[in-house]
């Protein structure tokens, strides 16, 4: 399995605290099966991101972890103004293995009222945003912000789930959504989005097991080997399908 969206690089955000912290981290995703792991601190007002920095981090936890798991370098860029900027004016600094794929991470507190024109702006710059984890935000988990998640699919982005919202680590609506958002075919990616060994670790295998049951082996493949593949090799995505209609609201009358 790959997993493309991972907070193992040491002292730079929440992950990780330590290189020790880090090598638990990268020894259980191998433990766990997954051969490659893109590490992608954040990138927002309250971290600052190098990729120099996170190159050297890299080389250090190869050295440190040998070969068992392929280590390669992204963000998790968060949706500001300010970020839009530094992106277009160099975006192999924050995609996924310095290709075309940023995973993009939307605010808590505010979604902006020009965002499809912000998205599309960022293809018209070669850049592919994948919208980060949108069952786990609360501004994207009501029906606006899952019908804005529909028309950024339908625009071309592609959506990356968490392994433990399917899980039910986070809670029931994290769980329930994600379930919807895959029953409707708007998920492409489903990522750890891991920051240490205990509470949110690098763990795969049981996301992927609930997906082969209810979608097939061939779905879970393309979410968790195939799509993240092509997306750290700047390739189109071999999984994208049309997203089904969305499931109807149940009323009760009395």
């Amino acid at each position: 399995m790959i997993d493309i969206h991972s907070h193992f690089l040491p002292g730079l955000d929440d992950g990780a605290p330590s290189i020790e912290d880090a090598v638990a981290m990268i020894e259980m995703a191998a433990a766990d099966g997954t051969t490659h792991l893109v590490g992608t601190p954040h990138c927002n007002s309250r971290f600052a991101f190098s990729l120099e920095r996170n190159r050297a981090l890299l080389g250090e936890l190869r050295a440190r972890s040998g070969n068992r798991v392929e280590l390669l370098s992204g963000c998790d860029f968060h949706l500001s103004y300010e970020n839009l900027g530094k992106v277009l004016a160099a975006k192999s600094i924050y995609t996924l293995n310095q290709g075309k794929y940023l995973l993009t991470e939307f605010a808590t507190y505010g979604i902006a009222p020009r965002t499809l024109n912000v998205f599309h702006q960022l293809h018209l710059n070669d850049i592919v945003p994948v919208i980060t984890h949108p069952e786990r935000n609360p501004l994207l988990q009501g029906s606006g912000g899952l019908k804005l998640v529909r028309r950024l699919v339908e625009m071309g982005c592609p959506v990356q789930i968490t392994a433990g919202s399917l899980t039910g680590h986070f809670g029931r609506d994290p769980q329930r959504i994600a379930r919807q958002l895959l029953g409707e075919r708007l998920v492409h990616f489903v990522a750890s989005d891991a920051h240490d060994t205990r509470h949110r670790p690098p763990r795969l295998s049981e996301a992927r097991a609930e997906v082969e049951k209810s979608y097939g082996a061939e779905v879970a493949r393309a979410l968790f080997v195939e799509n993240p593949r092509a997306a750290l090799e700047s390739e189109p995505l071999p999984f994208f399908p049309p997203p089904k209609p969305p499931t109807p609201r149940r009323f009760w009358f009395f």
